[in-house]
């Protein structure tokens, strides 16, 4: 099944939910009104190979938590995902057993043409 995380409250998540092809099969995922499980952010690092990966640098928590002055591990940063959802980098696309991460253009267009088959 193909998902997307997203937090209904962005702007930049219901631009690109706005601008999906008509024809898309995606199961729907609101972070905030759903927290995701441990289950399934295993399945995200699984795809994208870091917790990392899927952490968000640009959170306002990660800035007033003075986490940028702290080194952070893999552990961490899976704690913090799992704490609160504005430490998921968003929207995540899972298409096809591929994972797309966040907002950029070339993210956002490599999971529109991926929908699109």
């Amino acid at each position: 099944m193909n998902k997307i995380y997203y937090l209904a409250s962005c702007d930049t998540c219901r631009k690109i939910i706005k601008g999906l092809p008509a024809n898309h099969n995606l199961e729907f995922h609101d972070i905030r009104q759903n927290p995701i499980t441990e289950a399934e952010l295993e399945e995200m690092h699984k795809l994208a190979g870091s917790y990392e990966a899927l952490f968000s640098k640009k959170a306002q928590l990660y800035k007033s938590m003075d986490l940028k002055n702290k080194s952070l591990t893999e552990a961490d940063f899976k704690k913090y995902i799992l704490e609160h959802y504005t430490f998921l980098s968003r929207p995540v696309f899972i298409i096809d057993g591929k994972i797309y991460i966040g907002n950029s253009q070339p993210v956002t267009l490599q999971a529109m043409k991926a929908l699109e088959k």
